[in-house]
């Protein structure tokens, strides 16, 4: 079942609107904010809701399907699945009080605005906290991590680990173009350890050569040029959570595998509490609930023959883009035809003779 963004006016006059996002009868995430959309352009202050009322008087002023929740650094990102007004996020900012306390700001905004907000060129994630590192006992000529706090012991998986509270939260395979010549001899055995790399909540393979020193015969004997590229490309697709980062050389395989562990500290810094559990408890949908009652409107509810303005009769929700969209892709899988062309076109089902 899809989760729901759902809006209601409240009582209260300086936060007359409250926003919540829920799943299966569960409660992911909820505000109390100043209005229910922000202006174009603008952004909306809210304040996190720690406890609900169950009997607090609410009117409901919307409920749309969310076709997608993902987090970006201290960013809470949702599409709705409608066709206007339908990306938002909710940004997180630590503040401290005069008397030096923490707390922390919300602001719900639009996809207009944060396109209108200015960066200057600072980046999402940074950090000046020291970094733990573990170095793998094994590794015998080991990267260096300059200013961080390092340890050498045995990891289950790597060569590299962030640490955090002595757990590892990032993990890095490091190999030079030799060690991954030498396992494409036992490619079963190396795909047995990329699987467990890539279980780790965050990995990377990070190799010391760049990618075309795997496509000159001169170089990869005893291997065929062709056939090291055919391995490449089948690392890729059977661990698609495992990015593979062709670095060119030791110098800078260690440089990207510093600042990746510097990004990946300030991401769980920032990470708040009670959108790192929203995002854990949330289910993304197979396919959009709006997809889905197309689907069934063009199969099921209309005649076999019919035209595209008639499933926007059926669906008033669904736009003439997505309309087109979900009609080739039926088309695609076998279960329509387009008869015609031009305004005299139609649609058939492939049922019909």
């Amino acid at each position: 079942m899809p989760a729901s963004f759902r809006t209601w006016r409240t009582q209260s006059t300086r936060l007359p609107f409250r926003i919540a996002i829920e799943q299966d009868g569960r409660v992911l995430f909820a505000v109390r904010a100043q209005s229910a959309w922000p202006a174009p352009g603008g952004q909306i202050f809210c304040l996190p809701e720690r406890e609900h009322d169950p009997v607090e008087h609410l009117e409901l002023v919307e409920s749309v399907p969310v076709a997608a929740m993902n987090r970006l650094g201290p960013r809470l990102l949702v599409s709705l699945d409608r066709p206007g007004r339908k990306r938002c996020e909710f940004l997180f900012l630590k503040k401290r009080r005069a008397d030096g306390t923490p707390y922390q700001q919300v602001f719900f905004r639009t996809e207009g605005a944060v396109r209108a907000h200015r960066t200057s060129g600072r980046s999402e994630l940074w950090t000046d906290r020291e970094l733990d590192v573990a170095i793998d006992a094994r590794e015998r000529y080991p990267w260096r991590f300059p200013s961080a706090r390092v340890q050498r012991r045995a990891l289950a998986t790597g060569d590299y680990a962030l640490l955090r509270d002595e757990r590892p939260i990032a993990v890095v395979e490091r190999k030079t173009f030799e060690n991954l010549l030498g396992d494409f001899g036992t490619i079963r055995a190396f795909h047995q350890s990329l699987a467990q790399l890539a279980s780790q909540p965050r990995a990377a393979l990070v190799v010391e050569s760049h990618y075309g020193d795997f496509l000159d015969p001169e170089r990869t004997h005893p291997w065929p040029a062709a056939h090291a590229a055919r391995l490449l490309a089948e690392i890729s697709a059977l661990h698609p959570r495992l990015p593979i980062v062709f670095a060119g050389n030791r110098k800078l395989a260690n440089q990207w595998a510093l600042r990746w562990f510097t990004a990946v500290a300030a991401d769980v810094a920032e990470l708040p509490l009670f959108v790192s559990e929203a995002i854990a408890a949330y289910e993304p949908p197979a396919e959009s609930a709006l997809d889905d009652e197309i689907r069934a409107a063009v199969l099921t509810r209309l005649g076999r023959c019919f035209r595209a303005a008639e499933v926007a009769q059926v669906v008033p929700r669904a736009d003439a883009k997505r309309i087109t969209r979900l009609l080739r892709t039926l088309r695609e899988e076998g279960r329509l035809q387009r008869v015609g062309h031009g305004r005299g076109a139609h649609w058939q089902r492939s049922d019909v003779d």
